[in-house]
């Protein structure tokens, strides 16, 4: 793993990450080039791109090195764990770069990305104590038997995350994978591989060979990761027709899978919430980080109809305040989209929009200059659009959002809920029984109160969503036990067994 960039320089030098199996670092003929979605055609840094057999090996180092690793008590994983991610964050200004880069966001997020990594690394430690807790079941009346109820590890899995927030949402997963006692195979995006994989990298050895790898490449040679019958589980974070693909590739071994995949959450706003700077700096981030583009973001917000002006205008001086430019550029508050396909989409629903004669209010000032072709796009909203729009019915995954009047609490919930997925929502009010009578409505795995969005998820609690947007619980004991089988062993118990006879 080599690179020349550092911190603080905004040139595009050559970032060079290989594949790490079975403890030892490996190089490619192919690469991947990664490119700046800010700079079109700058060459960020070059990636390894595995071949067939590289996956095999991989799969076949995770599984060597399963039984030694298991067979250690939580306790003694946790002190490895430990030690691998110490001094982790002596590098985290250069990853940063190298993530702003590849992916685009500004370079605090980008940081922000890595932090959480190791917070959520560092939580998962705190529940070793937890992780072989089991219960026993006495005899009962007819059973004569006495029950320990356990777990035990998968074996090998897969964790494949997403672009937008790679390495932090790795830590939603890989940790508590690690803790239950399993192998790893981490996949980092193929347009944004860079930054993950030289964080993987760094903790990978420090770890047992095998325990921990790194596997970078296309995904047309990645099928291995899913579909190798040694494989016990994939741990996806992507689209919903990303986990449909995951789910069918699977299928074919039975292999489980968690799935954590896009939304269209709904914020709302009752009558009485309250709307001032803090609360209106929350949701402008609920909506905008990373340029929108944020499975947990909110996507849509419903407000009561007598408020609806005081929240736009609020969000309206907001956007009137973005800076659009490249994520490493001092200023810069709003960086490009990742990728041009996306630029494309959301361009078209916002002009589907305004063809339907939906108001549109866009902001901010295109780049110029060596930014020109980038995948900037100006931050927008879109105010009381017909509902059956798809800036209402898609997931944006973008820089723009529709705020749409309500007039009574039942109406809203309804809305909130016609929806494909559900993954989080977020309920505005003064009133602590109204936010627990609306969240306890909402059809989705999270709920938030007067906030919104990925700065205030509790890293502790079980996350993940319902309808499409998923299957499976990260984060918390919940997220230990999605990599944990269930084991009972039954004894027979001589005295109640002698009882039955009588």
């Amino acid at each position: 793993m080599t690179s020349t960039q550092t911190a603080g320089d905004q040139t595009a030098r050559t970032v060079r990450t290989g594949l790490f199996i079975g403890g030892e670092e490996r190089s490619t003929a192919e690469v991947l080039q990664v490119t700046d979605p800010a700079r079109p055609g700058v060459v960020v840094g070059e990636a390894a791109a595995a071949s067939v057999e590289d996956v095999a090996d991989a799969v076949a180092a995770a599984k060597a090195a399963f039984p030694a690793w298991a067979a250690l008590s939580p306790q003694e994983r946790a002190r490895a764990m430990a030690d691998a991610i110490a001094g982790i964050a002596d590098d985290r200004d250069a990853d940063a770069a190298v993530l702003s880069q590849e992916n685009g966001k500004i370079r605090m997020e980008a940081w922000i990305d890595a932090l959480v990594f190791e917070l959520r690394w560092q939580l998962a430690l705190g529940l070793a104590d937890e992780v072989d807790a089991g219960t026993v079941l006495e005899p009962a009346p007819g059973i004569p038997v006495t029950t320990q109820v356990g777990h035990q590890p998968l074996g090998v899995v897969t964790v494949i995350v997403p672009f937008n927030w790679p390495i932090a949402i790795l830590g939603a997963a890989l940790p508590h994978a690690l803790l239950a006692g399993n192998t790893a195979i981490v996949k980092p995006p193929p347009s944004a591989p860079l930054a993950t994989a030289r964080v993987v990298q760094r903790v990978a050895e420090k770890l047992p060979p095998g325990v921990l790898n790194v596997v970078t490449g296309r995904d047309e040679d990645m099928a291995g990761l899913i579909q190798n019958a040694d494989v016990a589980k994939v741990c996806f974070t992507g689209s919903v027709n990303g986990g449909k693909r995951m789910m069918e590739m699977a299928s074919k071994n039975l292999t489980r899978v968690t799935l954590e995949l896009g939304g269209n959450d709904a914020a709302i706003f009752t009558e009485d919430a309250v709307i001032d700077d803090t609360h209106l700096d929350r949701l402008f981030a609920g909506i905008f980080d990373t340029t929108g583009q944020i499975c947990m973001a909110a996507k849509r917000v419903y407000v009561h109809r007598s408020r609806l002006g005081e929240l736009v205008a609020g969000l309206e001086s907001r956007l009137q305040a973005v800076r659009l430019g490249h994520g490493l550029d001092e200023g810069t508050t709003m960086g490009p989209l990742h990728q041009a396909a996306q630029k494309a989409f959301v361009a078209d629903i916002v002009q589907e929009a305004k063809d339907a004669g939906a108001e549109v209010r866009e902001y901010g000032q295109l780049p110029d200059g060596d930014l020109a072709g980038g995948n900037f796009l100006r931050p927008a909203m879109v105010i009381d659009p017909d509902p059956s729009l798809r800036v209402v019915t898609q997931e944006q995954f973008g820089p723009v959002i529709p705020i749409i009047g309500f007039d009574t609490e039942d109406e809203a919930v309804a809305a909130a809920n016609d929806t494909w997925g559900g993954l989080c929502g977020s309920v505005w009010t003064a009133d602590p029984a109204t936010a627990q009578r609306i969240g306890s409505q909402l059809a989705c795995g999270y709920v938030w109160v007067n906030d919104h969005g990925a700065t205030r998820l509790d890293l502790r609690a079980p996350f993940g969503g319902v309808r499409q947007s998923g299957m499976g619980r990260e984060q918390g004991i919940e997220g230990v036990r999605a990599f944990q089988d269930t084991r009972a062993i039954a004894t027979i118990d001589a005295e109640a067994l002698a009882a039955m006879a009588h």
